[in-house]
C-alpha cells in the first residue's frame, strides 16, 4: 500500500510542463497539421455520440422489445439488434479513422521536439559534452520525443473525450433516471480520480527513481563500450561486468517495487467502479419492481456505465502515463533550458577574412576561476605567417586552439582576425574560415570518403580524392577493398593512429580554410610517413595564416616564428635559429629532443 502521507505535489509542474508542448500541438505554419486535428476531433464527437446515444439506447430497445412477450414486433428487435451492432462497429471505425488522421500529428510534433533538442545539443558548450555522459544525454532525449506523442494521442483523445461521455452520460441519467444516479455517478468519478491521482503520484516517485537507476545503468553501459580497448588492456571485463550487474540490479529493485504498486492502483479503482455498477443497477432494479423503470433501462444504465468505466479505467492509465511523460519530457526540457556558455552577441556580424592576421591581445582564461590557464598572452601572427606554439605539457598550447573556435571565450583581453573580435562576429563565419587538424582524431561511424568529404559540404568526388592524395593516404585507400567506400567502425577504430590522423588532415584539405590551426597534427605518425605528410603541410600552409602546436620541435624549424610558452605566458619569441643562440627553454628542449632522437637510433641499431 502507498504511505499514509504521500507526496501530493509532484516535483515536475504537470501544468508547467504541458504548457511546454503545446506548441508542439498546434504547430505554426502548419495549416495541413491543424486541419488534420480538427477532423480528428470532429470523428471524436461523433464517436462519443453513436457510442452513447446509438449502442445503448438500440440494446435497450431490443431487450423492452423481447420483454413484452409479443412475437409482433420480431423485425424491430432484430432492426434494434443490427443498429446495436453497427453502432458498436461506427465506433470503432471512427476511433480507427481518427487515429489514422491524426498519426502524422503526433510523429510530426516527436520530430520536430527531436530536431530542436539535437540543435540545442549542438549549440552547448564543450564544457557541458565534457562533463556529462553521452550515453545518459541520449536517454533523456529518447524517452522524452517519445513522450510527447503519447501526451498528444490521450490528451485529445482520452481526456476530452471522458469528459464529454460523462456530460452525456449524466444528461441521460438525469432526465430518465433522476438526480440520486447523477449524484452517485459524479461522486464516484470524483472519488475514482482522487484516489488515481493519489496512489499514481507516489508512484511517480518510484518511477523516477527506477528511471534514474536506468540511465545510470545505460550511461555506464555506453561508456564501458566507448572505452572498450581501455577495458582490455586492464582486464577489467569482470569488474565492468560486476558494476553493470550492480547497476541493474539496483533498478531491477526500483523496478518490482513500482510494478508491485500498481496492483494496488488497480484493485482500488475496480472496487470504486464496481460499487458504483452494482448501486446504480440496484436503484433502476428498485425503480422496475414499482413499475418506474423497464427491464430495458436495467440495461441500458449498466450499458452506459460500463461504457463509462472502460475510458475512466484507461484515465488512470492516461494520469500515470502523462505524469511519467512530465518526469521524461521534464529532464529533456532541462537540457533544453540549459544555457549555452558560448553565444552571439545581437549585433554579431559575419566574420570577413581578408588577409587572416590574427592577434591574441593580453588574453587571460582559466577552465576554473581558481585555476588561470592563460595569463595575459600576446601573439600577433602576420597574415600568410606559419608561427608554432611551443612549451611543457600544461603550458596553454592547447587552450589556443579552442579559444580560436570560441569553444571557450577568454576571460580577459580578445583575439582578433583582420581586427576583428571573435566574440563580436557570428560562431559560424568564425568557424567557417578556420581549419583544424587536431591531436586527437575521432571519425564517424561511416565510411573513409564520407569522412573526408566531412570538411566540406558539398566536396566533390574529385576534391576528396585530390585531399586523400594530399595527406598521402589515397595509396592506402585504393589498396583497401572497398576503397573510400570502406568503413572505419566506432571512432575510427579500425584505423590506426596515423591513418586516422590522415584522415583528419584530407578532411581540413577538403574544407580549404583561410587559417589553419595542427595540433600535434603528425603526433601519431611514423618518421617516415611524417616526412611525407610534413612536406604536405607545410605545402599547404603557404598562403595561409598557419598556428602550429608542437611537441616534435623537429616538425617546426621551418615556421617563420616560434612561440615558447611556459605556465601560461609567453616567455620566449623568435625563429628557431634564433631561439637556440638564446640558449633558454626552446634550445633545453631541443637538445633534451635531440639526445632522446639518438639514444633511440642506437637502440635500434642495436
Amino acid at each position: 500500500m502507498p504511505p499514509l502521507n504521500p507526496v501530493s505535489a509532484p516535483e515536475r509542474p504537470l501544468l508547467g510542463t504541458m504548457k511546454r508542448f503545446l506548441p508542439y500541438l498546434w504547430p505554426r505554419n502548419a495549416r495541413e497539421l491543424r486541419v488534420r486535428i480538427v477532423v480528428a476531433m470532429i470523428l471524436v464527437l461523433i464517436s462519443k455520440v453513436v457510442q452513447v446515444y446509438g449502442a445503448p439506447f438500440a440494446l435497450q430497445g431490443a431487450i423492452d422489445g423481447m420483454a413484452s412477450g409479443s412475437r409482433d414486433g420480431l423485425w424491430l428487435v432484430v432492426a434494434l439488434v443490427a443498429g446495436y451492432a453497427a453502432a458498436r462497429l461506427g465506433t470503432v471505425l471512427f476511433d480507427n479513422l481518427r487515429n489514422a488522421v491524426f498519426e502524422k500529428v503526433g510523429q510530426d510534433a516527436s520530430r520536430r521536439l527531436a530536431s530542436d533538442v539535437f540543435r540545442h545539443l549542438h549549440r552547448l558548450s564543450l564544457r557541458f559534452h565534457l562533463e556529462r555522459r553521452t550515453g545518459a544525454v541520449t536517454k533523456v532525449v529518447e524517452r522524452g520525443t517519445k513522450s510527447i506523442d503519447t501526451m498528444l494521442y490521450f490528451l485529445l483523445f482520452n481526456i476530452a473525450p471522458t469528459i464529454l461521455e460523462l456530460t452525456l452520460v449524466l444528461g441521460i441519467f438525469g432526465t430518465r433516471f433522476g438526480s440520486w444516479l447523477v449524484i452517485g455517478t459524479v461522486a464516484m468519478v470524483v472519488v475514482y480520480i482522487a484516489f488515481t491521482r493519489w496512489v499514481t503520484d507516489w508512484r511517480s516517485k518510484l518511477r523516477e527513481r527506477m528511471n534514474d537507476l536506468d540511465t545510470g545503468a545505460v550511461a555506464h553501459a555506453v561508456d564501458s563500450l566507448l572505452n572498450f580497448e581501455t577495458v582490455k588492456y586492464f582486464n577489467a571485463e569482470a569488474r565492468e561486468a560486476e558494476r553493470y550487474d550492480a547497476a541493474m540490479t539496483s533498478y531491477m529493485k526500483a523496478a518490482v517495487t513500482s510494478e508491485n504498486s500498481l496492483a494496488w492502483l488497480n484493485i482500488g479503482q475496480a472496487v470504486i467502479t464496481n460499487l458504483m455498477l452494482g448501486a446504480g443497477m440496484a436503484l433502476v432494479v428498485f425503480g422496475w419492481s414499482s413499475g418506474q423503470f423497464s427491464a430495458g433501462d436495467v440495461v441500458l444504465v449498466s450499458t452506459l456505465l460500463s461504457q463509462l468505466f472502460r475510458p475512466l479505467d484507461m484515465l488512470g492509465w492516461v494520469y500515470r502515463t502523462i505524469r511519467q511523460g512530465v518526469i521524461d519530457m521534464g529532464s529533456m526540457f532541462d537540457l533544453i533550458d540549459t544555457p549555452a556558455e558560448v553565444t552571439d552577441a545581437a549585433t554579431a556580424a559575419p566574420l570577413h577574412v581578408e588577409r587572416g592576421r590574427v592577434r591574441f591581445e593580453n588574453v587571460e582564461f582559466g577552465y576554473d576561476p581558481e585555476r588561470q590557464i592563460l595569463k595575459g598572452i600576446d601573439l600577433d601572427i602576420p597574415a600568410g605567417a606559419t608561427v608554432a606554439v611551443v612549451g611543457p605539457s600544461g603550458a596553454g598550447k592547447s587552450t589556443l586552439a579552442r579559444l580560436m573556435y570560441r569553444f571557450y571565450d577568454v576571460t580577459g583581453g580578445r583575439i582578433t582576425i583582420d581586427g576583428q573580435d571573435i566574440r563580436e562576429v557570428t560562431q559560424q563565419s568564425l568557424r567557417a574560415a578556420i581549419g583544424i587538424v587536431p591531436q586527437d582524431t575521432v571519425l564517424f561511424n561511416d565510411t573513409i570518403g564520407y569522412n573526408i568529404a566531412y570538411g566540406r559540404e558539398d566536396a566533390m568526388p574529385e576534391d576528396i580524392a585530390d585531399a586523400a592524395r594530399g595527406a598521402a593516404i589515397a595509396g592506402f585507400i585504393q589498396a583497401l577493398p572497398d576503397g573510400f567506400d570502406t568503413r572505419v567502425g566506432e571512432r575510427g577504430l579500425k584505423l590506426s593512429g596515423g591513418e586516422k590522423q590522415r584522415v583528419a588532415i584530407a578532411r581540413t584539405l577538403v574544407k580549404n580554410p583561410p587559417i589553419l590551426i595542427l595540433d600535434e597534427a603528425t603526433s601519431a605518425l611514423d618518421s617516415r610517413t611524417e616526412a611525407d605528410i610534413q612536406a604536405t603541410l607545410e605545402a599547404i600552409e603557404r598562403g595561409r595564416t598557419t598556428i602550429v602546436i608542437a611537441h616534435r620541435l623537429s616538425t617546426i624549424v621551418h615556421a617563420d616564428s616560434i612561440v615558447v610558452l611556459e605556465s601560461g605566458r609567453v616567455v620566449e619569441q623568435g625563429s628557431h635559429a634564433e631561439l637556440l643562440r638564446l640558449g633558454g627553454l626552446y634550445a633545453e628542449m631541443w637538445t633534451r629532443q635531440a639526445q632522446e632522437s639518438d639514444e633511440g637510433e642506437d637502440l635500434a641499431a642495436e
